[in-house]
């Protein structure tokens, strides 16, 4: 008794982080943006584009330079790292499968929370929604995931509805409209008005309330993802006429593979260059009116006094093309489309402020983020990043995965009248690899010290046969072929 007395009464002392950390409980603030390329953060090098908040949560954790998802596309992405399972294994290669239909056992990242006794609770998209058209409902969730889900629905929808929004594509039906090919419009209205607004909102509130007990809280934003819808005023900040073009040599796609290219669609090739500016200015506005709901977050985790004792991640689901290679959106295997932001930050972390090149991915988020709680992991395809948190420069030799579908493959065996293919890369700190249906329909070799905006193929060059040979040994040997 004499020995405990002490201890008890320090403990009555003590600030509320330091009681969190004795019962060893960490906060997890999950943000993920929808769409969003590296290119047009500040953090990532962007000389055009204004994203403060997202910096500044760079500077203070780790920026990973070369992190990737495990497929362009919403939902297998989305699928991929919220269960930590490669969509081989979950065989969701398009946006209609719900994962448990193929994996009805996989446990989710909100499980392995709940399991561990955390409140769980997402607003706003995480698992796939069609975008705009199934904003405010539940789309593709995960009932088991979460303990409390909100789905906000702001103004965005009403300009929608109002027929107030541009498209490439007018006569398109449902996605085709909007969220299938480029479309924007500059809205009235103040940011609390806009969906992704009152995601920000929700989230605080859900702050708030479940501020003495540990939580998981997902917040996911709609934005940038088209239709690209924001307030005017952060259209003003990029006047359309200042913004400059990707010129794309002529030949470029005479150097790699057809299918490299099947993303394009057609009513964006044939986009004026004034198209092609109001595009980007709209995208570049979009992303910064992201970047204040994410900044109005993270002023409120610190307000709470929540900020020392909770890992804030923030991320993209995958990449996005703004005119590199002729393509716009997604579902390409070339960086833009490939590569994510992702910024972890764990306030006991020693390696925070300092930018990791590593090559990782998606998939790895399950694993990390259950250690860096002190949960049991379970079994995932996946490695934890803890190691890298703690020192970015350390040796790390696994490489990224990223695949892709042209069509719609067949995984049960049954015969397709138009039976669609795989695309699988490999990515290296220099190189990537990527084979089309398994080469049949072409290989392409980038090397990124060379030739960093991945203009030449060389994979039928003489000189890189050796490296070739390894890169497709290393892709057998990452999928288990």
């Amino acid at each position: 008794m004499i020995r405990t007395l002490p201890i008890a009464l320090a403990l009555c002392f003590l600030a509320p982080s330091a009681l969190f950390a004795q019962a060893g409980k960490t906060n997890v603030l999950l943000i993920v943006s929808d769409d969003l390329t590296n290119s047009t953060l500040s953090c990532y090098g962007s000389p055009v584009s204004k994203s403060p908040h997202i910096d500044k949560l760079a500077a203070r954790g780790v920026r990973f330079d070369r992190a990737y998802c495990q497929f362009p596309l919403c939902n297998p992405s989305r699928a991929s790292f919220l269960t930590g399972l490669r969509p081989d294994t979950t065989r969701v290669y398009e946006n209609a499968t719900q994962f448990r239909k193929n994996v009805p056992d996989a446990q989710s990242l909100g499980q392995t929370f709940q399991k561990g006794g955390y409140y769980v609770a997402r607003v706003g998209k995480l698992y796939h929604y069609g975008v705009p058209g199934q904003i405010g409902t539940d789309g593709l969730d995960d009932p088991p995931s979460w303990q409390k889900v909100v789905n906000p629905r702001g103004r965005d929808k009403d300009d929608e509805d109002q027929d107030l929004i541009f498209s490439l594509n007018p006569t398109g039906k449902g996605s085709g409209r909007f969220g299938g090919t480029l479309s924007w419009h500059a809205s009235e209205g103040v940011d609390t008005e806009q969906t992704d607004g009152k995601i920000a909102t929700e989230v605080i509130a859900q702050l708030e309330a479940h501020r003495e007990k540990p939580f998981f809280l997902a917040c996911g934003f709609f934005r940038p993802h088209t239709p690209y819808v924001a307030p005017k005023a952060y259209f003003e900040k990029y006047p359309a006429a200042d913004l400059k073009l990707t010129q794309v040599p002529q030949s470029h796609r005479e150097q790699f593979p057809a299918a490299a290219f099947l993303s394009a669609k057609p009513e964006q090739d044939k986009m004026s260059d004034e198209q092609r500016r109001l595009a980007l200015q709209a995208y570049y506005a979009s992303t910064t009116f992201m970047d204040a709901q994410v900044g109005r977050v993270l002023d409120a985790l610190e307000k709470l006094g929540l900020a020392e004792r909770t890992i804030v991640v923030f991320m993209s689901d995958h990449g996005y093309h703004l005119g590199e290679h002729g393509l716009w959106q997604k579902m390409s295997l070339f960086e833009n489309s490939a590569r994510v932001p992702l910024v972890i930050y764990d306030p006991r972390a020693k390696g925070n402020g300092k930018p990791c090149g590593r090559t990782v991915e998606l998939v790895d988020l399950h694993a990390t983020l259950a250690e860096l709680a002190g949960l049991p992991v379970p079994k995932t395809d996946g490695l934890s990043l803890k190691p890298l948190l703690e020192d970015p420069t350390t040796t790390w030799d696994k490489p990224a995965i990223t695949q892709v579908s042209r069509g719609t493959p067949t995984t049960t065996g049954e015969t397709a009248k138009n039976p669609g293919y795989l695309g699988y890369s490999v990515r290296t700190e220099r190189y990537r690899y990527t084979e089309w249906d398994g080469g049949q329909k072409g290989a392409q070799l980038v090397d990124y010290q060379n030739d960093p905006g991945e203009l030449k193929n060389l994979a039928e060059d003489p000189g890189h046969k050796q490296v070739v040979a390894e890169m497709k040994g290393l892709l057998a040997k990452t999928r288990g072929k």
